[in-house]
C-alpha cells in the first residue's frame, strides 16, 4: 500500500486537537479540506480514527497506539530531507505558527516582524496563545514551529533554548502625587497595584518573589494583558510591577515614569522550545537564529 506522508501532520494535529474546526484553524486549510484528509487517513490506516464526541472527537484505540510512531517516523523523514535543503529568506513564502504568551508577544514580537519584514517579506507569522500547558500549542507534534516564554517540563521530544534573563521594575503615573524619583518599601506596600495575570507562570513568578520578600501588596484591578496597563496607571495613583522590557518601552510615554522595584525581585527566564524534528530544518534554524538576534538587540542596555 502507498502511504501519502502529508496526511501525517494531519493526524498529528487532529491528536492534539481532538476537533476539526480547531485543527484545521491550526493548519491553515479549510474545514472541509480537513474533512477530506481524515477520510483518506482512515482509508490509510483502515480504522475509525477518531469517534465523535459531545464535545469533541476521541481517539480510537488504535489511534493512540499509532500517534507516536508516526510522529517518530514523520521526525525521521524531516531530519533527512529538510536537512539537505537550502533557505533563501528574501525568497521564502510560507506561514509560520509560534506560540507565544503575552509577555513575548508585546516585548519581543514587533521587532520580530520588523526584522522579517526587512530580511523575509513573503514570510507570514501567525500567533497562537501560549499559557502553561505544551499540549495547547502544537508544538509536540511539530505543527507549531515555535513555543515562546516560558517553557516548563518539556517532553523529551522538545528542544528549549534560553533566550534570556528578565527582571522587573515598576510603573506609575509621571505626576504621582507621592512617588518621585524613587519608590521604596513602604510605599510600595501602601499603593494600590495593577495586577498582571496572564494564562502562563509569570503570575507565579511574581507572587512567589514577593513572599520571598516579603513585600505586601493591595491589588486593585487585575488584567489580562500588558496592553490594558498603561492607560490604567495613567489616570490612576496606581502602581503596576512589569517585565523591564515591558517598561522601556513604556519609559516612552509622557503619562508615565518607570522605577526601580523597591527589592530585588529576582528574575525569570525567556526561553524557546521546538519539537526534535525542526533541528535540521535551514528555515526553522534561521528563524531561531532571527530570534536569538532579536532579544540580544532588545535585552542590550540601553543608550
Amino acid at each position: 500500500m502507498r502511504y501519502d506522508l502529508n496526511l501525517l501532520p494531519v493526524f498529528l494535529v487532529l491528536m492534539e486537537e481532538r476537533s476539526v474546526t480547531r485543527a484545521a484553524q491550526r493548519l491553515g486549510i479549510t474545514q472541509p479540506a480537513l474533512s477530506n484528509a481524515l477520510t483518506r487517513l482512515r482509508t490509510m490506516l483502515q480504522d475509525p480514527l477518531f469517534v465523535r464526541q459531545r464535545y469533541g472527537m476521541e481517539p480510537t484505540e488504535k489511534a493512540q497506539e499509532l500517534a507516536p510512531v508516526l510522529a517518530a517516523a514523520l521526525a525521521s523523514v524531516d531530519e533527512v530531507v529538510l536537512g539537505q535543503q537550502d533557505f533563501d529568506p528574501a525568497k521564502a513564502r510560507q506561514q509560520i505558527t509560534l506560540a507565544a504568551n503575552s509577555y513575548v508577544e508585546f516585548a519581543l514580537m514587533p521587532a520580530l516582524v520588523a526584522r522579517l519584514q526587512q530580511a523575509a517579506p513573503g514570510i507570514r507569522l501567525r500567533l497562537i496563545p501560549f499559557g502553561a500547558d505544551l499540549a495547547d500549542t502544537g508544538v509536540m507534534s511539530g505543527a507549531t514551529a515555535l513555543v515562546l516564554g516560558r517553557v516548563a517540563n518539556p517532553p523529551d521530544n522538545l528542544v528549549v533554548q534560553h533566550l534570556m534573563d528578565e527582571s522587573l521594575a515598576c510603573v506609575v503615573r509621571a505626576d504621582h502625587p507621592t512617588v518621585h524619583k524613587r519608590l521604596s518599601r513602604l510605599q510600595f506596600e501602601r499603593l494600590k497595584h495593577v495586577n498582571m495575570v496572564p494564562p502562563g507562570r509569570l503570575r507565579v513568578g511574581l507572587f512567589q518573589a514577593l513572599e520571598r520578600q516579603g513585600l505586601r501588596r493591595e491589588v486593585a484591578v487585575s488584567v489580562t494583558h500588558f496592553l490594558a496597563i498603561p492607560d490604567m496607571v495613567a489616570v490612576t495613583d496606581h502602581c503596576a510591577t512589569l517585565p523591564s522590557l515591558i517598561c522601556r518601552r513604556l519609559a516612552n510615554d509622557p503619562r508615565l515614569k518607570v522605577l526601580p522595584a523597591p527589592v530585588d525581585l529576582g528574575s525569570f527566564p525567556v526561553e524557546m522550545g521546538w519539537h526534535a524534528r525542526h533541528r535540521n530544518d535551514p528555515a526553522h534554524r534561521w528563524l531561531r537564529g532571527l530570534l536569538v538576534d532579536v532579544v540580544r538587540d532588545l535585552a542590550a542596555p540601553a543608550a
